[in-house]
């Protein structure tokens, strides 16, 4: 069996589900606002990301908008070992820390990002493609690892907006065309925030049809676990927005991110 997760973690900062908490405010003044249910919070949350991705049941998770600083902790906490490749805005990399620690939401994606997948189990091989150079937009890297088992994950974070569509969709599939050459016949798990929408797109029929990678996660999901050589067990679901969401103060609820988790779970065609 392999269980698979892939979440876009929106650089460790939470979003509440009342738009009203995202204020100028707490932006800028580091505030913390609440309602009768949520909290939404202007401070690091590694601890709490950590926690819940450690306590969860997967064998690989692909992450993306992860701050790289988390690779190595996140992966000793969760027992697993770790391939981070690096995305955009990694310039300067100590002040862009430091001031995230000041402020998280007013430096947000400005941190830096990662793709970051973690293997609970041996690393055999990684590679990375860089499928669109950015500066603008922005830089687009694919991780490719291949675990002891045999099993190729293929990790994107994809263009973001309906303007970059076709450019999102070109991405997916020169993430597609390469993992496939660097899997050779070993089964394939391509996925993360491929930032398309299958109601609103060709691309993953014409993913199953050349490359048969299979199984999109719903037609108006961004996040996407594609499969080809392994039999699906339980089909990649998004998580209940609840499941994702963690103790904040007084006694209200911290909805981490503005992606949900969706996990699936895969065997190989002998069992």
């Amino acid at each position: 069996m392999v269980r698979a997760l892939t979440w876009n973690v929106f650089h460790g900062r939470d979003f509440p589900p009342d738009p009203a908490l995202l204020t100028k405010r707490s932006r800028a003044l580091r505030l913390t606002e609440r309602n009768a249910t949520h909290a939404q919070v202007n401070r690091d949350l590694t601890g709490e990301f950590a926690t819940l991705l450690a306590a969860t049941d997967w064998d690989v998770a692909l992450l993306q908008e992860c701050p790289p600083r988390w690779a190595e902790p996140l992966a000793a906490l969760c027992g697993a070992e770790a391939h981070r490749a690096l995305t955009s805005r990694n310039s300067l990399a100590p002040l862009r820390r430091a001031l995230t620690w000041l402020n998280p939401d007013l430096i947000a994606s400005n941190e830096g990002g990662s793709n970051l997948t973690l293997v609970r189990g041996a690393v055999a091989e990684r590679l990375e493609l860089t499928v669109s150079p950015g500066p603008d937009p922005e830089r687009r890297v694919l991780a490719f690892t291949r675990l002891e088992s045999g099993v190729c994950v293929a990790n994107l974070h994809a263009s973001a907006g309906s303007a970059l569509r076709a450019r999102a969709e070109s991405e997916v599939r020169t993430a597609a065309e390469r993992s496939l050459e660097w899997a050779g016949g070993s089964a394939l798990i391509l996925g993360g925030d491929l930032n398309v929408r299958p109601s609103q797109s060709d691309i993953y029929r014409d993913l199953a049809e050349r490359f048969d990678l299979h199984g999109p996660t719903a037609d108006d999901s961004l996040d996407h676990l594609l499969v080809r050589g392994l039999e699906t067990v339980e089909p990649p679901t998004a998580w209940p927005p609840e499941r994702r969401e963690v103790a904040g103060p007084d006694g209200l609820r911290v909805r981490l991110s503005d992606h949900a988790p969706v996990s699936a779970v895969f065997r190989s065609p002998a069992g």
